[in-house]
């Protein structure tokens, strides 16, 4: 592994880190106050061509790869873990229909999704399950020459915004079936926004399906094949969320290194004291850590690979280094840490619900060991 980045990754970091500094960073607080999906930075983002990054150019995409994915994703996600997430929940729908799609519907359902044209979703968990298919109760029955879906999903990201929807609904033999559900079929309703600890701004629903239609055509993969697909395209979304991890430790970082530098106690910055001194190292060596275990594991899929695992590893630890970072850093921050018109305090809120979407670290663990001990 080449541990230098391309000069094509340098550029895209490089307008990524911009991108988020003049557009992103200045809605950061505004996002996170009024709980708005921010539209119009999506509509930005897929304009530069950011959604369509690891796909090939025939089905919209720029060929560029799942590292500069993990790099424009670190930019942005330091001025706004909520914008950022837009992305990782993108690849979702997009790696479903790249990795088992036929050809017509990448032509078809990939290229506007990697274009930038839409924006995509996924809809798995319910009302009464978390990360257990055997649990799914939405039924996807035959009807014609297509599916009638009914059932509830709960935590739909960009539910009242996005145009399709990677929806997964058990079939009427064993197994689940994956489809592309497009929010415009009659039936599907949006039936309310959560309020959310952090991430907010995210337009996380619950979305109900009353008899809606999917053409067969719609039908991703073969009857049956849902869960293997399931596993397969939330993988990628799993190391996103690992590098929102890192990166809302970062600039968790940042901001407890300005602060120490400015807070004087005795006529001394703090940052001149033990204390202080202590918890910045740790902070900065646990990132640097949970950076390159992201980086390998982009790098694994740029060859190809199965990342399910290293993708599982990568969030687990990420995750818990991002919740860790931000405790040191308003520890840091003392009483200004708490105050809600300073930063630290989503940046706080935000790294915790990396610990519990997709997929709570216990099951991380789970899925972990079970490989070990195969």
């Amino acid at each position: 592994m080449d541990f230098n980045l391309s000069e094509q990754e340098k550029m895209l970091q490089s307008l990524a880190r911009d991108f988020a500094a003049k557009e992103v960073l200045p809605r950061a607080a505004e996002i996170d106050r009024s709980g708005q999906f921010p539209l119009d930075l999506a509509r930005e983002m897929g304009r530069r061509g950011f959604q369509g990054l690891p796909y090939p150019a025939e089905y919209g995409g720029s060929g560029a790869g799942y590292s500069s994915l993990i790099l424009v994703l670190e930019q942005i996600c330091q001025a706004s873990l909520s914008v950022g997430a837009i992305l990782a929940v993108n690849t979702v729908p997009e790696e479903g229909i790249f990795r088992f799609g036929n050809e017509e519907q990448k032509r078809r359902l990939l290229s506007p999704l990697a274009k930038g044209q839409w924006l995509g979703g996924i809809g798995f968990t319910e009302p009464d399950t978390g990360s257990d298919p055997r649990a799914i109760t939405t039924v996807a029955r035959h009807s014609g020459k297509g599916f009638v879906i009914n059932g509830q999903k709960m935590f739909m990201s960009l539910a009242p915004v996005l145009n399709v929807v990677l929806l997964f609904a058990r079939r009427e033999g064993e197994g689940l079936n994956a489809f592309i559900v497009e929010s415009s079929s009659p039936g599907f309703a949006v039936q309310e926004t959560l309020e959310t600890m952090g991430l907010r701004g995210l337009g996380t629903s619950i979305v109900n399906f009353d008899d809606v239609y999917v053409p067969e055509e719609n039908l991703i993969g073969k009857e049956g094949q849902g869960f293997d697909i399931l596993l397969e395209a939330i993988s990628v979304e799993r190391m996103s969320v690992a590098m929102q991890g890192v990166a809302v430790a970062q600039a968790a970082l940042e901001l407890s290194l300005d602060y120490a530098r400015q807070r004087k106690v005795q006529g001394k910055p703090i940052a001149r004291m033990q204390a202080i001194q202590q918890p910045l190292a740790e902070m900065a060596s646990k990132i640097e850590a949970a950076r390159w275990l992201v980086y390998r594991t982009a790098f694994l899929r740029d060859q190809g690979k199965s990342i399910q695992y290293e993708s599982s590893m990568a969030k687990l630890f990420a995750s818990q280094v991002a919740v860790d970072v931000t405790r040191m850093a308003m520890q840091v921050h003392g009483s200004y840490g708490t105050m809600k018109s300073l930063p630290m305090e989503r940046l706080y809120r935000d790294a915790k619900m990396t610990e519990i979407y997709v997929g709570i670290s216990e099951v991380h663990r789970s899925i972990i060991a079970n490989r070990l001990i195969q």
